[in-house]
Protein backbone atom coordinates (compact mmCIF):
# COMPACT_ATOMS: atom_id res chain seq x y z
CA UNK A 1 0.00 0.00 0.00
CA UNK A 2 1.28 3.46 -0.92
CA UNK A 3 1.24 5.90 2.00
CA UNK A 4 -0.17 9.41 1.80
CA UNK A 5 -0.82 12.53 3.83
CA UNK A 6 -2.89 15.69 3.49
CA UNK A 7 -2.33 19.34 4.37
CA UNK A 8 -5.27 21.75 4.57
CA UNK A 9 -5.32 25.54 4.88
CA UNK A 10 -8.20 27.41 6.54
CA UNK A 11 -9.22 31.01 7.15
CA UNK A 12 -10.10 32.61 10.48
CA UNK A 13 -13.25 34.72 10.04
CA UNK A 14 -15.24 37.12 12.17
CA UNK A 15 -18.55 35.30 12.81
CA UNK A 16 -20.69 38.39 12.10
CA UNK A 17 -18.92 40.08 9.19
CA UNK A 18 -16.94 37.15 7.66
CA UNK A 19 -13.90 39.45 7.53
CA UNK A 20 -10.59 37.57 7.93
CA UNK A 21 -9.35 37.94 11.51
CA UNK A 22 -5.63 37.79 12.50
CA UNK A 23 -5.94 35.50 15.52
CA UNK A 24 -3.80 32.56 14.42
CA UNK A 25 -1.48 32.55 17.45
CA UNK A 26 -4.37 32.59 19.88
CA UNK A 27 -6.15 29.77 18.07
CA UNK A 28 -2.98 27.67 17.89
CA UNK A 29 -2.36 28.03 21.62
CA UNK A 30 -5.95 27.19 22.52
CA UNK A 31 -6.05 24.15 20.23
CA UNK A 32 -3.11 22.65 22.15
CA UNK A 33 -2.27 20.19 19.41
CA UNK A 34 1.12 18.55 19.70
CA UNK A 35 3.54 17.17 17.17
CA UNK A 36 3.37 14.10 14.99
CA UNK A 37 6.40 12.63 13.22
CA UNK A 38 8.53 15.52 14.46
CA UNK A 39 6.46 18.20 12.77
CA UNK A 40 3.67 20.45 13.94
CA UNK A 41 0.16 19.29 13.19
CA UNK A 42 -0.90 22.94 13.14
CA UNK A 43 1.25 25.58 11.45
CA UNK A 44 1.19 29.24 10.58
CA UNK A 45 0.75 30.39 7.01
CA UNK A 46 1.64 33.54 5.08
CA UNK A 47 -1.03 35.75 6.68
CA UNK A 48 -2.15 35.87 10.30
CA UNK A 49 -5.75 35.03 9.38
CA UNK A 50 -4.67 31.67 7.89
CA UNK A 51 -3.81 28.40 9.56
CA UNK A 52 -2.62 25.06 8.17
CA UNK A 53 -2.98 21.51 9.42
CA UNK A 54 -1.09 18.40 8.37
CA UNK A 55 -2.03 14.77 8.92
CA UNK A 56 0.65 12.26 9.84
CA UNK A 57 1.65 9.63 7.29
CA UNK A 58 -1.44 7.49 6.60
CA UNK A 59 -1.94 4.06 5.09
CA UNK A 60 -5.68 4.25 4.46
CA UNK A 61 -8.34 6.78 3.53
CA UNK A 62 -10.05 6.06 6.85
CA UNK A 63 -6.90 7.30 8.60
CA UNK A 64 -6.85 10.44 6.47
CA UNK A 65 -10.48 11.19 7.23
CA UNK A 66 -10.08 10.52 10.93
CA UNK A 67 -7.13 12.87 11.28
CA UNK A 68 -8.77 15.63 9.24
CA UNK A 69 -11.93 15.46 11.35
CA UNK A 70 -9.92 15.50 14.57
CA UNK A 71 -7.89 18.51 13.47
CA UNK A 72 -10.91 20.38 12.10
CA UNK A 73 -12.90 19.85 15.29
CA UNK A 74 -10.01 20.94 17.53
CA UNK A 75 -9.45 24.13 15.54
CA UNK A 76 -13.17 24.91 15.32
CA UNK A 77 -13.45 24.74 19.12
CA UNK A 78 -10.28 26.80 19.59
CA UNK A 79 -11.46 29.45 17.14
CA UNK A 80 -14.85 29.75 18.84
CA UNK A 81 -13.13 30.16 22.20
CA UNK A 82 -11.27 33.14 20.73
CA UNK A 83 -14.27 34.81 19.14
CA UNK A 84 -13.73 33.77 15.53
CA UNK A 85 -14.57 30.86 13.23
CA UNK A 86 -12.54 28.46 11.10
CA UNK A 87 -13.70 28.48 7.47
CA UNK A 88 -12.98 25.88 4.80
CA UNK A 89 -13.08 28.05 1.69
CA UNK A 90 -10.60 28.46 -1.13
CA UNK A 91 -10.88 32.27 -1.00
CA UNK A 92 -12.14 34.84 1.49
CA UNK A 93 -15.58 35.94 0.27
CA UNK A 94 -15.17 39.25 2.14
CA UNK A 95 -12.03 41.29 2.78
CA UNK A 96 -11.64 44.00 5.40
CA UNK A 97 -10.63 47.61 4.88
CA UNK A 98 -7.09 46.94 6.13
CA UNK A 99 -4.70 44.21 4.93
CA UNK A 100 -4.22 41.22 7.20
CA UNK A 101 -0.75 41.33 8.83
CA UNK A 102 1.93 39.05 7.45
CA UNK A 103 3.14 36.28 9.75
CA UNK A 104 6.41 37.61 11.24
CA UNK A 105 8.88 35.06 9.89
CA UNK A 106 11.86 36.20 7.84
CA UNK A 107 10.69 34.31 4.77
CA UNK A 108 7.14 35.66 4.85
CA UNK A 109 8.27 39.21 5.64
CA UNK A 110 10.60 39.11 2.66
CA UNK A 111 7.73 37.94 0.45
CA UNK A 112 5.62 40.82 1.74
CA UNK A 113 8.36 43.29 0.87
CA UNK A 114 8.88 41.79 -2.59
CA UNK A 115 5.22 41.47 -3.65
CA UNK A 116 3.17 43.67 -1.35
CA UNK A 117 -0.19 43.72 -3.14
CA UNK A 118 -0.01 40.07 -4.10
CA UNK A 119 0.74 39.05 -0.50
CA UNK A 120 -2.13 41.23 0.75
CA UNK A 121 -4.46 39.31 -1.56
CA UNK A 122 -3.28 35.82 -0.57
CA UNK A 123 -6.43 35.21 1.45
CA UNK A 124 -6.74 31.87 -0.29
CA UNK A 125 -6.59 28.29 0.95
CA UNK A 126 -5.69 25.04 -0.75
CA UNK A 127 -5.11 21.42 0.11
CA UNK A 128 -1.91 19.54 -0.65
CA UNK A 129 -1.85 15.78 -1.09
CA UNK A 130 1.44 13.95 -0.54
CA UNK A 131 1.80 10.46 -1.99
CA UNK A 132 4.79 8.20 -1.41
CA UNK A 133 7.22 7.53 -4.27
CA UNK A 134 10.16 5.10 -4.32
CA UNK A 135 12.76 7.67 -5.45
CA UNK A 136 13.07 11.08 -7.07
CA UNK A 137 13.79 9.76 -10.57
CA UNK A 138 10.60 7.74 -10.50
CA UNK A 139 8.82 10.74 -9.01
CA UNK A 140 9.64 12.85 -12.05
CA UNK A 141 8.24 10.12 -14.30
CA UNK A 142 5.06 10.16 -12.20
CA UNK A 143 4.80 13.94 -12.54
CA UNK A 144 5.00 13.59 -16.30
CA UNK A 145 2.11 11.13 -16.29
CA UNK A 146 -0.30 12.82 -13.87
CA UNK A 147 0.03 16.42 -15.05
CA UNK A 148 -2.61 16.01 -17.77
CA UNK A 149 -5.19 15.07 -15.13
CA UNK A 150 -4.64 18.11 -12.91
CA UNK A 151 -7.34 20.27 -14.57
CA UNK A 152 -9.95 17.61 -13.80
CA UNK A 153 -8.84 17.53 -10.15
CA UNK A 154 -9.02 21.30 -10.00
CA UNK A 155 -12.54 21.33 -11.43
CA UNK A 156 -13.71 18.72 -8.91
CA UNK A 157 -12.28 20.69 -5.99
CA UNK A 158 -13.43 24.20 -6.96
CA UNK A 159 -14.43 26.05 -3.76
CA UNK A 160 -13.67 29.74 -4.24
CA UNK A 161 -16.26 31.54 -6.37
CA UNK A 162 -16.59 34.71 -4.27
CA UNK A 163 -14.27 37.67 -3.68
CA UNK A 164 -14.94 41.16 -2.34
CA UNK A 165 -18.60 40.36 -1.71
CA UNK A 166 -19.31 39.44 -5.32
CA UNK A 167 -19.36 36.42 -7.59
CA UNK A 168 -16.14 36.33 -9.61
CA UNK A 169 -17.63 34.20 -12.38
CA UNK A 170 -14.95 31.61 -11.58
CA UNK A 171 -15.46 28.39 -9.67
CA UNK A 172 -11.87 28.57 -8.35
CA UNK A 173 -10.82 32.19 -7.99
CA UNK A 174 -7.99 30.92 -5.77
CA UNK A 175 -6.37 29.43 -8.86
CA UNK A 176 -6.42 32.80 -10.62
CA UNK A 177 -5.01 34.66 -7.60
CA UNK A 178 -2.27 32.06 -7.17
CA UNK A 179 -1.34 32.14 -10.86
CA UNK A 180 0.19 35.61 -10.44
CA UNK A 181 3.30 34.26 -8.71
CA UNK A 182 6.37 33.87 -10.97
CA UNK A 183 6.24 30.06 -11.04
CA UNK A 184 2.79 28.47 -10.89
CA UNK A 185 0.30 26.40 -12.84
CA UNK A 186 0.83 22.94 -14.36
CA UNK A 187 4.38 21.59 -14.21
CA UNK A 188 6.27 21.23 -17.49
CA UNK A 189 7.17 17.86 -18.97
CA UNK A 190 10.64 16.85 -17.75
CA UNK A 191 13.38 14.87 -19.44
CA UNK A 192 14.26 13.00 -16.25
CA UNK A 193 15.44 14.02 -12.79
CA UNK A 194 18.50 15.92 -14.00
CA UNK A 195 16.24 18.14 -16.14
CA UNK A 196 13.90 18.69 -13.18
CA UNK A 197 16.77 19.76 -10.92
CA UNK A 198 18.33 21.93 -13.62
CA UNK A 199 15.09 23.85 -14.09
CA UNK A 200 14.60 24.42 -10.37
CA UNK A 201 18.19 25.59 -9.95
CA UNK A 202 17.80 27.96 -12.92
CA UNK A 203 14.62 29.45 -11.44
CA UNK A 204 16.28 30.14 -8.10
CA UNK A 205 19.44 31.46 -9.81
CA UNK A 206 17.31 33.88 -11.85
CA UNK A 207 16.40 35.75 -8.67
CA UNK A 208 12.70 35.79 -9.59
CA UNK A 209 12.00 33.45 -6.66
CA UNK A 210 13.72 33.31 -3.29
CA UNK A 211 13.97 29.53 -2.94
CA UNK A 212 12.69 26.20 -4.22
CA UNK A 213 9.66 26.49 -1.96
CA UNK A 214 8.36 29.23 -4.26
CA UNK A 215 8.14 26.85 -7.20
CA UNK A 216 4.36 26.74 -6.97
CA UNK A 217 3.65 24.19 -9.67
CA UNK A 218 0.38 22.35 -9.16
CA UNK A 219 2.38 19.15 -8.68
CA UNK A 220 6.01 18.82 -7.68
CA UNK A 221 8.45 16.66 -5.78
CA UNK A 222 8.50 17.48 -2.09
CA UNK A 223 11.87 18.70 -0.85
CA UNK A 224 11.07 17.49 2.69
CA UNK A 225 9.53 14.08 2.15
CA UNK A 226 9.85 11.19 -0.36
CA UNK A 227 6.55 12.17 -1.96
CA UNK A 228 4.78 13.69 -4.92
CA UNK A 229 2.93 16.79 -3.72
CA UNK A 230 -0.26 17.66 -5.63
CA UNK A 231 -1.27 21.24 -4.86
CA UNK A 232 -4.01 22.19 -7.32
CA UNK A 233 -7.17 21.54 -5.23
CA UNK A 234 -8.97 24.22 -3.26
CA UNK A 235 -9.50 23.32 0.38
CA UNK A 236 -12.76 21.40 0.74
CA UNK A 237 -15.91 22.25 2.66
CA UNK A 238 -16.32 18.67 3.84
CA UNK A 239 -13.57 16.41 5.12
CA UNK A 240 -14.95 13.46 3.15
CA UNK A 241 -14.49 15.35 -0.13
CA UNK A 242 -10.86 15.94 0.84
CA UNK A 243 -10.62 12.19 1.43
CA UNK A 244 -12.09 11.54 -2.03
CA UNK A 245 -9.49 13.78 -3.67
CA UNK A 246 -6.71 12.14 -1.67
CA UNK A 247 -7.87 8.73 -2.85
CA UNK A 248 -7.96 9.87 -6.46
CA UNK A 249 -4.47 11.37 -6.28
CA UNK A 250 -3.03 8.23 -4.69
CA UNK A 251 -4.66 6.15 -7.43
CA UNK A 252 -3.24 8.47 -10.11
CA UNK A 253 0.24 8.01 -8.66
CA UNK A 254 -0.20 4.23 -8.40
CA UNK A 255 -1.43 4.10 -12.00
CA UNK A 256 1.52 6.18 -13.18
CA UNK A 257 3.93 3.86 -11.34
CA UNK A 258 2.36 0.84 -13.02
CA UNK A 259 2.50 2.50 -16.46
CA UNK A 260 6.12 3.49 -15.94
CA UNK A 261 7.03 -0.06 -14.93
CA UNK A 262 5.31 -1.36 -18.06
CA UNK A 263 7.13 1.25 -20.19
CA UNK A 264 3.87 2.59 -21.58
CA UNK A 265 4.11 5.94 -23.39
CA UNK A 266 3.12 9.04 -21.40
CA UNK A 267 0.76 11.69 -22.80
CA UNK A 268 2.92 14.84 -22.84
CA UNK A 269 0.20 17.38 -23.51
CA UNK A 270 1.13 20.70 -25.08
CA UNK A 271 1.93 23.16 -22.28
CA UNK A 272 -0.24 25.92 -23.75
CA UNK A 273 -3.22 23.55 -23.98
CA UNK A 274 -2.67 22.35 -20.43
CA UNK A 275 -2.50 25.96 -19.24
CA UNK A 276 -5.73 26.72 -21.08
CA UNK A 277 -7.34 23.60 -19.59
CA UNK A 278 -6.38 24.82 -16.12
CA UNK A 279 -7.95 28.24 -16.69
CA UNK A 280 -11.06 26.59 -18.15
CA UNK A 281 -11.40 24.29 -15.12
CA UNK A 282 -10.98 27.24 -12.73
CA UNK A 283 -13.60 29.18 -14.66
CA UNK A 284 -16.30 26.52 -14.97
CA UNK A 285 -15.68 23.85 -12.34
CA UNK A 286 -17.94 20.97 -13.32
CA UNK A 287 -20.57 23.22 -14.94
CA UNK A 288 -20.09 22.52 -18.62
CA UNK A 289 -17.07 21.12 -20.38
CA UNK A 290 -13.53 20.25 -19.39
CA UNK A 291 -10.50 20.00 -21.65
CA UNK A 292 -9.44 16.38 -21.45
CA UNK A 293 -6.08 14.65 -21.65
CA UNK A 294 -6.38 14.60 -25.45
CA UNK A 295 -6.69 18.40 -25.53
CA UNK A 296 -10.33 18.31 -26.62
CA UNK A 297 -13.38 19.62 -24.81
CA UNK A 298 -15.80 17.06 -23.39
CA UNK A 299 -18.59 17.20 -20.85
CA UNK A 300 -17.40 17.29 -17.26
CA UNK A 301 -19.27 14.05 -16.61
CA UNK A 302 -17.50 12.28 -19.46
CA UNK A 303 -14.13 13.60 -18.29
CA UNK A 304 -14.71 12.36 -14.75
CA UNK A 305 -15.79 8.98 -16.11
CA UNK A 306 -12.55 8.82 -18.11
CA UNK A 307 -10.59 9.66 -14.97
CA UNK A 308 -12.33 6.95 -12.99
CA UNK A 309 -11.73 4.36 -15.73
CA UNK A 310 -8.07 5.34 -15.76
CA UNK A 311 -7.60 4.78 -12.02
CA UNK A 312 -10.13 2.00 -11.28
CA UNK A 313 -7.53 -0.81 -11.06
CA UNK A 314 -5.47 1.23 -8.58
CA UNK A 315 -8.55 2.10 -6.53
CA UNK A 316 -9.49 -1.59 -6.41
CA UNK A 317 -5.99 -2.58 -5.30
CA UNK A 318 -6.13 -0.05 -2.46
CA UNK A 319 -9.67 -1.01 -1.44
CA UNK A 320 -10.85 2.55 -2.19
CA UNK A 321 -13.08 2.04 -5.23
CA UNK A 322 -16.43 1.93 -3.45
CA UNK A 323 -15.78 5.01 -1.29
CA UNK A 324 -14.23 7.16 -4.00
CA UNK A 325 -16.89 6.17 -6.56
CA UNK A 326 -19.73 7.00 -4.18
CA UNK A 327 -18.25 10.38 -3.29
CA UNK A 328 -17.52 11.29 -6.91
CA UNK A 329 -21.09 10.41 -7.88
CA UNK A 330 -22.35 12.64 -5.06
CA UNK A 331 -20.15 15.43 -6.37
CA UNK A 332 -21.66 15.16 -9.85
CA UNK A 333 -25.15 15.10 -8.35
CA UNK A 334 -24.77 17.98 -5.87
CA UNK A 335 -22.18 20.10 -7.65
CA UNK A 336 -18.86 21.42 -6.44
CA UNK A 337 -18.34 23.31 -3.18
CA UNK A 338 -18.30 26.48 -5.33
CA UNK A 339 -21.86 25.65 -6.42
CA UNK A 340 -22.86 25.19 -2.78
CA UNK A 341 -21.34 28.56 -1.85
CA UNK A 342 -23.29 30.30 -4.59
CA UNK A 343 -26.55 28.64 -3.55
CA UNK A 344 -26.04 29.61 0.08
CA UNK A 345 -25.37 33.25 -0.82
CA UNK A 346 -28.39 33.38 -3.12
CA UNK A 347 -30.72 31.71 -0.65
CA UNK A 348 -29.66 33.35 2.60
CA UNK A 349 -27.10 36.06 1.97
CA UNK A 350 -23.86 36.48 3.87
CA UNK A 351 -25.14 34.88 7.11
CA UNK A 352 -26.05 31.67 5.28
CA UNK A 353 -22.74 31.65 3.44
CA UNK A 354 -20.78 32.14 6.66
CA UNK A 355 -22.73 29.33 8.29
CA UNK A 356 -21.92 27.02 5.36
CA UNK A 357 -18.21 27.82 5.44
CA UNK A 358 -17.82 27.43 9.19
CA UNK A 359 -20.38 24.81 10.24
CA UNK A 360 -18.77 22.14 8.05
CA UNK A 361 -15.62 22.47 10.13
CA UNK A 362 -17.37 21.44 13.33
CA UNK A 363 -19.64 18.72 11.93
CA UNK A 364 -18.01 17.32 8.77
Amino acid sequence: MITLGVEEEYLLLDPDTAVPTPLVEEVRRTAGLGTVAERDEVQNELLQAQIEVATPVCWSLDEVGGHLLRLRHALAAAAEANGCRIAATGAAPVRGMQPVPVTPSSRYLKMGHTARQLVDEQLICGMHIHVEIPDAQTGVAVLNRIRVWLPALLAMSANSPLWDCRDTGFASWRTIVFSRWPVSGPPPYFDGLADYERRLEALVASGAIADRGQVYWQARLSDRYPTIEVRCPDVQLRAEDAVMLAGIVRALVATALAEEKAALPAAEGDPEVLQAATWHAARHGLNGTLIGVDGRAASSGDTLCALMRHITPALEDAGDLREVSALSHRLLREGTPADRQRRALTDGGLPALTELLTSTMACS
